[in-house]
């Protein structure tokens, strides 16, 4: 070893010392057995330092390109996925951020997570021409209506279930009668509700937990992440009994066709269904490619 080498090791740990040294040998060791193979010392091997050191001494220079050879054959290790956003991170809904509070405290009351009372407005809402959701969404082949499009019968029955939200609130204003009915005049009034959007997103968490809980009592039991959403997107969209009829053993010809008309209109539904061999297999062809591309709670939390 040189007094360079010596001078410029000498303030490392012995450790880091012995490593080094031990390093720089096998890459002189290398660069002779190249030499020896290639007939001559006169021809280097790929990243052989210039002069290469005889005699056995360790020259600094040996060290220090020994070093780089090593670190240029070091495998480059892809950077690591970022971690998906956390669930109950603070929402990202872009020009419907004013909704967020909203969906802040409908989910904090039911314990659900806002972005997955987001992504169920996303899909069902209408949106404006500046891409906001619609309050006043309405189906023209339904009675669905609001940034849930519920059916008139859903939504008065969400205001007949005892502890919802639209339940408290109908009775509060004198809505409903002695047997927890919506009196008849005062269905306008809470059929109404269904384009305010406080009122709506309210409805969509009750609507959610409520369908969660029948859906695990049953022994239908998602994950807390993606598979939750779905499932609470399926009965949203399609209404307990139909969810298990569609996650069991499928929906009958009929109800497909007659469900797939109403979103796609009668013309579509039916080259759907000529394409696809039965109304069954069309309709669940949509619905699992629309609940797979706009069921993505993930889409509306911060990075």
């Amino acid at each position: 070893m040189t007094h360079a080498t010596s001078s410029a090791l000498a303030p490392l740990p012995p450790s880091v010392r012995a490593d080094l040294l031990y390093r720089a040998a096998r890459f002189e060791l290398d660069n002779r057995l190249w030499q020896a193979a290639l007939g001559g010392s006169d021809r280097s091997p790929p990243d052989a330092a210039a002069g290469a050191p005889s005699g056995g001494l360790l020259r600094l220079d040996t060290l220090i390109e020994a070093l780089a050879a090593e670190e240029r054959l070091r495998p480059t290790l892809a950077p690591e996925a970022p971690p998906p956003p956390d669930p109950s991170g603070p929402l990202d809904l872009g020009v419907n951020q004013p909704l967020a509070p909203a969906l802040e405290r409908a989910a904090a009351r039911t314990g659900l997570q806002p972005a997955m009372l987001a992504s169920i407005v996303d899909a069902e809402a209408a949106r404006r021409r500046d891409g906001s959701w619609d309050p006043a969404s309405r189906n023209p082949r339904s009675s669905a209506a609001g940034l849930g499009q519920f059916l008139s019968g859903t939504w008065l029955d969400e205001a007949r279930r005892p502890g919802s939200w639209l339940n408290t609130t109908a009775q509060a204003r004198g809505w409903l009668g002695a047997d927890g009915s919506v009196r008849p005049e005062a269905r306008g009034a809470v059929l109404a509700l269904r384009t305010d959007p406080a009122a709506s997103i309210e409805a969509i968490a009750d609507h959610a937990a409520a369908n969660l809980r029948s859906l695990r009592a049953r022994g239908i039991t998602p994950d807390d992440g993606p598979g939750t959403a779905r499932a609470a997107y399926l009965a949203h969209h399609l209404g307990l009994g139909d969810t298990l009829r569609y996650l069991g053993g499928g929906l009958g010809e009929r109800r497909a066709g007659h469900l797939l008309a109403a979103q796609v209109g009668s013309a579509a539904a039916e080259r759907r269904i000529a394409a696809a061999g039965s109304a069954t297999s069309a309709h669940r062809a949509w619905l699992d490619s629309y609940v797979d591309k706009r069921i993505q709670p993930n889409r509306f939390i911060s990075a």
